[in-house]
């Protein structure tokens, strides 16, 4: 899909508010709101904009430690395996296939060290989980997403 730069003034502005109506994203590219509209449809019909969400502070829900985790599989581990291991399991917030040593890299979030551990726990009981290497996360530098929407142009 080819994207002029009005659209990429409306992702823009969605992913620093998602809630943002219509009207006050018009009036940043100077559309009407039905403009706006028309072109938010055809960006997630083309699967531009894949959905909205709420972005949640995992601290305010006492989620507050995190860890990355290597993992090392069998060799004949797919990528589809690890995705259903890696959605059935709240902990985990992300997972990716990776180049290196590593076949998986794992984000987890958890409560306290006791329910980290339950979380690895159970990442190691899969049956192509070889060995896992893990890191606690010390502190955050930076954050996925702005505490609050960029400023000017």
């Amino acid at each position: 899909m080819q994207m002029d730069a009005t659209d990429q003034q409306i992702v823009a502005s969605l992913t620093s508010d998602a809630r943002a109506s219509y009207a006050d994203i018009g009036a940043k590219v100077s559309l009407s709101a039905p403009a706006v509209k028309r072109r938010v449809d055809r960006l997630r019909a083309a699967g531009v904009i894949r959905g909205f969400t709420a972005v949640i502070d995992p601290a305010a829900l006492g989620w507050t430690t995190e860890a990355f985790v290597e993992l090392f599989c069998t060799g004949r581990t797919t990528p589809a395996q690890l995705a259903v291991m890696a959605r059935k399991d709240p902990a985990v917030v992300g997972a990716y296939t990776v180049s290196g040593e590593a076949d998986a890299l794992v984000h987890l979030r958890a409560a306290d060290i006791a329910h980290l551990e339950q979380a690895l726990e159970r990442l190691r009981a899969e049956p192509f989980v070889t060995s896992t290497r893990s890191m606690i996360v010390l502190s955050r530098l930076i954050d996925p997403v702005p505490a609050s929407p960029p400023t000017g142009d």
